[in-house]
């Protein structure tokens, strides 16, 4: 298909989540971490790992809300978007409810969240719903990954690559229960170039996922806590060795 997590993180709790329209900017960014301890989420509760978790996810829309099937009447008229950007606090929260769910010692939990963390990119949950039409999802759907307000001709857009073998690793699963009513994807965002160098040498403060589906747009962002530019940086340091 076309279209296209390394240190422990902390936060304050409890949170305050203040999702507003399609961005995951204020609940995302009360959750930043201050705490010196690293492995604090080996100690959260399930309603902590759950409200963190479900704190990243985020909902938008391909297409307009007033879009109708004029001509293709076998294309949906706009689809229904949400994704979750698998950010050290989502694997962690992850991570943790397995614990909870299967009594896991602290070091398998640890292995979970190492286990997320060994791609050299960022990954996103990307759901997506048609509205009525056919349903169905064309396959070549596209996502890219970008610093908010980067030109679409900007070498810090990053295409993403789907990869269904990332459905087996558990602290990629997010925290929300599965909703049937919509197609699940696990995209992969590399954040270096085929020459080892970060694509993204200065970070940005927010960032965003587009998805296209045939002519047709819909766009989602998150901030870039400090656990997540950590977790860049970290990858940074992946790519100079």
């Amino acid at each position: 298909m076309h279209p296209t997590s390394r240190a422990g993180y902390l936060f304050s709790m409890p949170l305050v989540l203040l999702l507003s329209g399609y961005s995951a900017q204020s609940s995302a960014q009360s959750s930043q971490s201050t705490m010196p301890n690293q492995e604090d989420y080996l100690s959260w509760t399930a309603a902590q790992a759950d409200t963190i978790g479900k704190s990243w996810r985020v909902n938008g829309r391909v297409g307009g809300a007033f879009d109708l099937r004029v001509i293709h009447t076998e294309h949906s008229y706009n689809y229904k978007l949400r994704a979750t950007l698998m950010a050290p606090e989502v694997v962690r929260a992850a991570a943790r409810l397995e614990q909870l769910r299967l009594h896991l010692t602290d070091d398998q939990t640890r292995e979970l969240v190492r286990e997320a963390e060994s791609t050299n990119g960022l990954v996103a949950l990307v759901e997506i719903d048609a509205r009525e039409g056919s349903g169905v999802i064309p396959l070549d759907w596209r996502s890219s990954l970008r610093p908010k307000g980067a030109k679409e001709d900007s070498p810090a857009v990053i295409g993403g690559t789907s990869v269904p073998a990332l459905r087996q690793v558990k602290a990629l699963a997010g925290v929300s229960r599965r909703d049937y009513a919509y197609d699940i994807f696990w995209i992969e965002f590399p954040m270096s170039s085929t020459d080892r160098k970060l694509i993204w040498e200065n970070l940005p403060d927010t960032i965003e996922l587009v998805v296209g589906i045939y002519n047709k747009e819909g766009r989602v962002t998150w901030p870039v806590t400090e656990p997540l530019r950590q977790r860049l940086n970290s990858l940074k340091n992946k790519s100079d060795h």
